[in-house]
């Protein structure tokens, strides 16, 4: 028999627990999906679960681990009165209220839960590079976000891998406190716009490897450099660097959205007027449509978004 409840999220992650808390707060009683330890996407407490320690969220001075952070968040939902179920939508039917939700590999004709409002918090994850000491090193000199763990690396020499805006923009960001930046690149030249190459090009602090692709990830508790290889010679190197930063881009969790709710071409939900999307009574928060800043107290912010326009959408079906 199908569950039934008025506010559903989906995602744990700080957009998915914040609209927990301002939900529960609100009485609402939330359903919190909170995802699968299993799953490479979708897992509870979202990426942060892989951020180490966290310096630029406000009210923790000294910092904060990421997955502490999260734990935090979780219980203070739990505290007014959120429910957490691990478990991720594998299925969903967005046609009319009620939407219906299945999770894990349910397939029978009944959904696992209806709901009368829904939140989306799935997220996205960074694209990785798939080689040796990738999973070993993250957090410890691997990194995917320049913003969050630049300061870290003052008067050391790291590494980009990347050659659009987004890895330029780490670049740059990330010169005015390292020591040097070396960009690796598949290609002969940068696929970033002009503006973007001009500036990189000019500071001194950046070089390029190009044609060359990372092939190992060097360390046992600490990155101390990169295995390279190049394509045009097919000659292997090392280069000595502190810290990696991957800039290869993104991609948003909502395949299961497809077809149900309108995406933009980059697949990250499309939002209107703050977080409604084409679907009345369906929020959607965080990384999930946001493919700009991807910071854990914008998508914090924009879960408080969120639960407040669910509140009102709801305050408006109770009274037409």
């Amino acid at each position: 028999m199908s569950e039934q409840r008025q506010v559903v999220v989906l995602g744990s992650g700080p957009a998915g627990l914040t609209a927990a808390i301002y939900t529960a707060r609100a009485n609402l009683k939330p359903l919190v999906l909170e995802g699968e330890p299993s799953s490479t996407s979708d897992q509870p407490g979202g990426q942060l679960m892989l951020t180490t320690e966290i310096e630029n969220f406000p009210g923790f001075v000294e910092g904060i681990e990421g997955p502490e952070l999260m734990a935090r968040m979780r219980d203070q939902a739990k505290r007014f009165g959120a429910d957490f179920h691990t478990r991720k939508a594998t299925r969903v039917d967005l046609s009319a209220p009620p939407f219906k939700i299945w999770t894990g590999e349910a397939s029978g004709a009944a959904p696992d839960v209806v709901a009368t409002s829904l939140i989306i918090a799935t997220g996205a994850q960074s694209l990785m590079l798939g080689v040796p000491g990738e999973n070993r090193l993250l957090g410890h000199g691997l990194s995917t976000c320049a913003t969050c763990d630049g300061f870290f690396f003052r008067e050391q020499d790291v590494a980009v891998v990347g050659g659009g805006d987004s890895a330029i923009e780490e670049a740059l960001f990330l010169t005015r406190f390292v020591r040097s930046v070396t960009i690796v690149h598949r290609r002969a030249e940068l696929r970033a716009s002009k503006i973007m190459q001009e500036r990189a090009f000019s500071n001194e602090k950046i070089s390029f490897r190009w044609n060359s692709v990372v092939t190992e990830l060097l360390g046992e508790s600490k990155l101390t450099g990169v295995a390279l290889h190049d394509l045009s010679t097919a000659e292997d190197s090392i280069l000595e660097v502190s810290g990696v930063f991957v800039a290869i881009g993104h991609a948003p969790s909502t395949a299961v959205f497809n077809g149900q709710l309108e995406l933009r071409e980059n697949g990250y939900i499309q939002t209107y007027g703050g977080t409604r999307t084409s679907v009345e009574g369906v929020f959607a928060c965080g990384d999930v449509q946001d493919d700009t800043y991807r910071q854990a107290i914008t998508a914090a912010g924009s879960g408080c978004s969120a639960a407040i326009d669910l509140e009102r959408w709801l305050d408006v079906q109770e009274h037409s």
